[in-house]
């Protein structure tokens, strides 16, 4: 599943490429064929690769002129600028990259030294082409978590010191054609993006702010070989540290960059067929892309990655692809912060646009995707307004759907307590939210069948709620028996909550009539034989950790939903009661679920209480996700 961000805003973007574009033609004094068969190579693969120029950081005398590190720093640096940001505001750096210019320390520590960057959390990413797209998402978990408020993701490429001629004189100036290919195909450069918690606009673009909506990653690595890699023979069968020396690794060529070209096609088929998926569970409509950087380390490969997705019956226009592949060249990790950069820079955006990356990784095949959309900001944008869209309209209540007691205003020594059960919650409520039914709800597309068949999944469940709290209490031991009163006093008052929304059913046009006939779906069945088997243990205190979540979400989520469910329904006021009743009542059940937090507290002589309630809720939160999830499961069957 994606992981979702509502406030995380790209603030800025940079590259740096060293210096000046080398075309075609001047390659061979970079990059010098090997034998006869490499400059055959050489033309076939600039033939289809569409690249017309690229950077190096080395010279043609085959010396460093730019380290790796360098490179990233030329990005950062850009990127603030860009911003007119200073360094002091980071406070996370995150770097994505197949290699620095030391084996150790990491990679993000020496771009931080060479920054000479105050104090700050580093993260060093190692892999290839996705590792940038790894470095965005830690920096954006941290700023979305509240640990930051700026962060910064850097990727940085430089292989052309590995593609030298003299790399390959050990080997007597003769390789395998998987090393020949990439020494024509990658080059080197640096992205990077400073991301923030939402107060500025983005980088020239006044009153507009890009929003990260999700990112998505997966990987392949246990279904297919190795496809590109350094550090292992031709066979694979012997890393370089295997040898006796780096001398004997090079000349068995275990210091080689190679890729299986024959094992391409596969990245791509998985690549889409999770992209399909993404469609499929409502994270993206194609529909709705107005931009797609795709990042494909050849042309080649478009009208492969556009057939998959014509065949999918998901195609993206041709005309809202974005790539700059052939004038900055293949740079792996960085090439889709470059491409995010350069196109930030040339593009004018609109509110409301939304741009779609995909990132596919050829190391040992995994799939990356990210989505962004433009919103307005302040004042400046307020004469032109985006168009209402029923999924931004929609997604609004995710940021004011608080936990169901603050933490915060917590009475003395719960504190922590609800701390811990806050973080449960907002897990909890992001991923209903996100739910095929409650995507259903908040586009629009929930219609009278969607809701009778949500009914009669819940009724069930809800009839039993009652009884899993009197067998709760009923187990309470005799120093508990105050708080069994006080769960005895709330079962009774829902005891008949099912018969409200069963009524709630009939008045909608349910066609059921016999209440016994109706069954909860496999999410439902588990919760409810969990609480069951829960509350006949003796003292079962976690069950309030049970009530949080399920009276959370009848107080906090379901007021959020009614107003969008009411408009598409037609349906009279009585169909409602119990949506309408719960919004408005649940408020006083948790007043009383906090009073009975606090006695149980105090009852506790082993310490144990808080650490049940904790585990219950989020068990339950799991099992009540599931319900949601087979609502639409059941509907489809």
């Amino acid at each position: 599943m994606p992981v979702s961000f509502q406030r995380v805003y790209l603030e800025s973007a940079g590259y740096f490429m060293p210096g000046a574009p080398v075309s075609n033609e001047r390659m061979d004094a970079y990059i010098a064929p090997l034998n006869r068969m490499s400059e055959r190579i050489k033309r076939r693969i600039l033939a289809e690769n569409g690249i017309r120029e690229r950077y190096y950081a080395i010279d043609a005398e085959g010396r460093t002129v730019y380290t790796n590190a360098q490179l990233a720093t030329g990005a950062i640096r850009h990127c603030l600028q860009q911003g007119a940001a200073e360094i002091s505001r980071v406070s996370l750096l995150a770097s994505g990259s197949s290699g620095g210019d030391a084996l150790m320390p990491g990679f993000a520590n020496m771009i931080q030294g060479e920054l000479a960057a105050p104090p700050m959390e580093t993260l060093s990413v190692h892999g290839i082409c996705a590792a940038g797209v790894s470095a965005i998402q830690s920096a954006a978990q941290g700023v979305e978590l509240g640990a930051h408020r700026s962060a910064l993701a850097v990727a940085s490429e430089m292989p052309s010191r590995l593609f030298k001629r003299s790399r390959f004189a050990a080997r007597g100036y003769d390789t395998d054609f998987d090393s020949h290919f990439l020494r024509w195909m990658l080059s080197d450069g640096a992205g990077a993006l400073l991301l923030s918690d939402g107060a500025p606009a983005l980088a020239g673009a006044p009153g507009l702010r890009l929003r990260l909506k999700w990112i998505h990653q997966r990987a392949f690595s246990g279904d297919y070989p190795v496809c590109m890699q350094l550090g292992l023979t031709e066979d694979r069968s012997r890393g370089h540290l295997d040898f006796g020396s780096w001398g004997e690794a090079e000349a068995a060529g275990a210091l080689s960059l190679r890729q299986d070209i024959r094992l391409l096609p596969h990245l791509f088929d998985i690549g889409i067929h999770e992209y399909a998926g993404l469609v499929r569970e409502g994270w993206l409509d194609p529909a709705r892309v107005d931009h797609f950087l795709c990042h494909y380390s050849s042309e080649k490969f478009i009208p492969v990655v556009d057939g998959l997705m014509h065949k999918a019956g998901l195609a993206i226009p041709r005309e809202r692809w974005y790539s700059n592949l052939a004038w900055r060249g293949n740079t792996g990790a960085a090439s889709i912060m470059i491409m995010l950069a350069e196109f930030l820079q040339t593009k004018t955006l609109k509110p409301g646009e939304q741009i779609f990356c995909y990132v596919p990784e050829s190391g040992r095949f995994m799939a990356a995707y990210m989505l962004f959309e433009v919103e307005e900001a302040g004042a400046a944008a307020a004469a032109a307004p985006a168009p209402v869209r029923a999924e931004a309209a929609a997604e609004a209540p995710t940021e004011v759907i608080a936990p169901p007691h603050d933490p915060a205003a917590a009475p003395e020594g719960l504190g922590e307590l609800l701390t811990e059960l806050a973080a449960i919650w907002h897990d909890y409520r992001s991923r209903v939210w996100r739910t095929p039914l409650v995507r259903q709800i908040r586009e629009r597309r929930f219609a009278l069948a969607d809701y009778l068949n949500w009914m009669e999944n819940w009724i069930p469940q809800v009839r039993e709620g009652s009884k899993w709290m009197r067998e709760g209490a009923a187990s309470l031991a005799e120093p508990y028996q105050a708080l069994a009163a006080l769960i005895g006093v709330h079962a009774g008052e829902e005891q008949d909550d099912f018969m409200i929304l069963f009524n709630d059913y009939r008045k909608a046009g349910g066609s059921i009539a016999v209440i016994d006939a109706l069954r909860r779906n496999p999410g439902g069945e588990a919760l409810n034989a969990y609480l069951h088997g829960l509350a006949a243990t003796r003292n079962p205190i976690g069950l309030l950790g049970a009530i949080y979540i399920i009276e959370g979400t009848g107080q906090r989520i379901v007021p959020a939903l009614l107003p969008l469910i009411k408009p598409g329904l037609k349906l009279p006021p009585e169909a409602f009661r119990f949506l309408e009743y719960h919004g408005h009542n649940d408020e006083n059940h948790l007043n009383r679920w906090l009073a009975a937090v606090e006695m149980a507290m105090a009852l506790d002589g082993e310490g144990r209480a808080a650490r049940q309630i904790v585990d219950t809720a989020r068990h339950t939160a799991a099992l009540y996700l599931m319900q949601f999830e087979h609502v639409t499961e059941r509907m489809q069957a």
